[in-house]
């Protein structure tokens, strides 16, 4: 039976422009979408900009418009960009609709009539001059750990640390630049700490609902059994603020994030009330529906602990399943606006670069975890041209000249398609027998399903190689050369609906490309049935047009151009980079951060194993003789024995720490440290320079 299924995307904040790493998510939850519906199943997707919060009424104010004409215009501007990267949404609204802010308030009313509303005196910073309770992001100072400057209310963006805003050292309104002044206010408080939603929150955490990494997360954030971690939400803002007003509490507004999610909701609501739909059937308890939410992992916290929580104690269903992945880095760094990195769709689409570009790519790097993916726009080139300019549609051209040449565009279709042996041609004494079955590509559709992108398009483009070496091997050009028309009409049938086939299964990542397939191949709207069956016998195609171009590496350089912004554009104190409510998909550093300096100090070599061997009396070492371009080769006891055999390492490079103080050892002395990976996972993995990499080489 079709599966009924509402999914959503996080709702781009209606402060900045929607960029690439944005795009990560709306085009992951657009190829799924895509697929389910190939399939047959009702699948809606809805979103919504979000629109309320402090930063939108100061930036309003800076404009000198109200917020509301400030979100109609980003509104239009952001679903020009989706729609520029055929992100096909069944509905886009917004947050500061009449339907969410019914939706919020019931939901508040109903949390508040089970006790879960708390009133309590909060000490906050104060802006005198601009006369308003400011919000973390909008107080800056210095670092308490390590004395950076300044760093915004929450965390500090060069070590890492999490605070409070009364911990820094000689705060200033980001606002005014005033120095702010500590005053109560009262806040309303959603009891998340009450044991009904302790208890709820650890079973629905570990009901399957969450990626392992996520709901191993929320374990950390709830605490063990009996201990309660998790602590009251404060839901309130004070005026002025652009946002809901709280039922009866005259001048105390609805924290974004309160009705942020709530979004999800009006958006569906309006999309049911226009197509006469029942929006029970999606949002009630006990629904049979499936109810998917794709995120990045920045902004876990709201939707696996706060939103579950707000759901269940106010009647209404909770997600089927979260779905979250990581952020996006470019050429192996956080996005930059001075390197030109932060690049915005809109940048993107204007120079002439193809949208579907950016989807097949990211496809090709995408996996159901919260992994982080880079772009590295010298691969992006490279495969892009490679894969579909230089593999795919050149099938496409390769045959279909044949075809329209010889046999008025028409195709066979007979079963005999399908074994060719080469003998026919006398060509080879190999025997290329068309390695297609349709098990090969079936489970292409579990891939999908599971978000395993990037196992799918490994797996289609292994069977495009496989149609190019058949071309290659039964030489159609020689075929109509040598006057051997019947096979050449077979050998170009076979590629064609071959590459009907592959345009099937990459249709939900190319949708633009392959309407233009099914119009070049004079079909019908492809779905998921359709690889049940070939080309009918006789069935003509249409002459081949470029379906496809390269991209000119001069695009990508002035794409990055005019991204690029000084120091001084790119810092606004009414906008910050990553506002309060995450949406900007800040990477959170790993570790204490450390300076170019710092890392040159040391000194990475190239080093040759030129001898490996057991210590006698050691449960863990080997020794090794390294040689990294000295006089002399250097000693260096190392912690593998459990991973290397000592005879497999001689003669094999890799990298050393070469400024490391000698240690005397119980063994002897060790003169340096060999590196290795380890995680989670069992294994050490000492590592290796590329090909061509020589002895003493420094690593950089």
């Amino acid at each position: 039976m079709p599966r009924k299924i509402l999914v959503t995307s996080a709702l781009p904040y209606a402060n900045g422009s929607i960029h690439l790493g944005h795009l990560v998510e709306y085009i992951q939850t657009d190829i799924w979408v895509r697929f389910q519906k190939m399939l047959g199943n009702t699948c809606y997707y809805v979103c919504a900009d979000d629109t309320h919060g402090t930063p939108v009424m100061l930036r309003a104010e800076k404009e000198g418009i109200t917020p509301e004409q400030l979100i109609d215009r980003v509104w239009h501007e952001h679903k020009a960009d989706f729609e520029g990267f055929h992100v096909e949404f069944d509905h886009y609204g917004s947050t500061n609709s009449a339907e969410t802010k019914e939706f919020a308030q019931a939901i508040y009313r109903k949390l508040k009539a089970a006790g879960l509303i708390e009133v309590r005196s909060v000490e906050q910073f104060y802006d005198p001059v601009k006369n308003m309770f400011l919000p973390d992001r909008f107080i800056k100072g210095e670092c308490p750990k390590c004395h950076a400057k300044d760093q915004y209310g929450d965390n500090c963006e060069v070590c890492g640390t999490t605070y409070s805003p009364t911990e820094l050292i000689n705060p200033y309104s980001a606002v005014s630049g005033a120095q702010p002044e500590r005053r109560n206010s009262d806040h309303y408080f959603f009891k998340l700490s009450a044991d009904t939603c302790q208890q709820f929150l650890r079973e629905w955490t570990r009901s399957g609902t969450l990626q392992p990494e996520a709901a191993n997360k929320m374990q950390e954030w709830l605490g063990a059994e009996g201990e309660n971690k998790l602590m009251d939400w404060d839901i309130s803002r004070d005026a002025p603020y652009f946002g809901f007003e709280i039922p009866d509490a005259p001048g105390k507004y609805f924290y974004v994030w309160l009705d942020a999610p709530v979004g999800y909701m009006g958006s569906f609501k309006q999309f049911c009330n226009a197509n006469n739909i029942n929006f029970d059937d999606y949002w009630k308890q006990g629904s049979d529906a499936e109810l998917y939410h794709f995120i990045g992992k920045d902004i876990l916290y709201f939707h696996a602990l706060f939103w579950p929580a707000m759901l269940q104690h106010a009647g209404f269903r909770t997600p089927t399943k979260l779905f979250a992945h990581g952020f996006l880095t470019v050429n192996g760094e956080k996005m930059s606006k001075s390197r030109g990195t932060f690049i915005t769709a809109d940048s993107y689409l204007k120079q002439g670069l193809n949208p579907e570009y950016l989807r097949y790519y990211y496809a090709a790097k995408l996996n159901g975890t919260m992994e982080d993916i880079d772009l590295s726009l010298e691969d992006f080139v490279a495969k892009v041209n490679s894969d579909l300019v230089g593999k795919y549609v050149n099938i496409a051209s390769r045959c279909s000249s044949f075809l329209n040449k010889y046999f008025d565009g028409k195709v066979l279709s007979t079963p005999d398609l399908w074994v060719i042996e080469a003998k026919e041609i006398d060509r080879t004494s190999k025997n290329p027998i068309f390695p297609f079955v349709y098990s090969r590509l079936e489970h292409i559709n579990e891939l999908y399903e599971n978000r395993e992108y990037s196992r799918a398009v490994r797996d289609i483009m292994a069977f495009v190689d496989c149609i190019n070496a058949y071309i290659d091997v039964l030489k159609p050009w020689e075929l109509a050369k040598a006057g051997e028309m019947e096979l050449l009409h077979q050998v170009c049938s076979v590629a064609i609906n071959m590459f009907r086939m592959v345009a099937i299964y990459l249709k939900p990542i190319l949708p633009a490309l392959v309407a233009n397939i099914e119009s070049f191949l004079n079909i019908e709207p492809i779905t998921s049935a359709s690889a049940q069956h070939l080309l009918p016998a006789e069935h003509r195609i249409n002459e081949y047009k470029h379906l496809m171009t390269r991209i000119d590496q001069k695009q990508i350089d002035a794409m990055i151009e005019a991204n690029k912004q000084t120091l001084e554009l790119a810092t606004d104190t009414h906008s910050p980079a990553r506002h309060a409510e995450a949406q900007q998909h800040a990477i959170a550093p790993i570790g204490d951060t450390i300076s170019i300096d710092e890392f040159n100090k040391v000194d990475l070599r190239v080093a040759k194993i030129v001898n490996a061997e057991q210590v006698e009396g050691a449960e863990k070492l080997l020794k090794l003789t390294l040689d990294i371009g000295e006089a002399q080769p250097r000693t260096v006891f190392a912690g593998i024995k459990s991973a290397y055999d000592p005879e497999k390492l001689k003669g094999r490079m890799t990298v050393m720490v070469a400024n490391l103080a000698p240690r005397k050892m119980k063994f002897g002395l060790s003169e340096g440290m060999v590196l290795a990976a380890s995680g989670d996972v069992p294994g050490l993995f000492i590592l290796s320079p590329d090909d061509g990499a020589q002895p003493g080489m420094r690593i950089k």
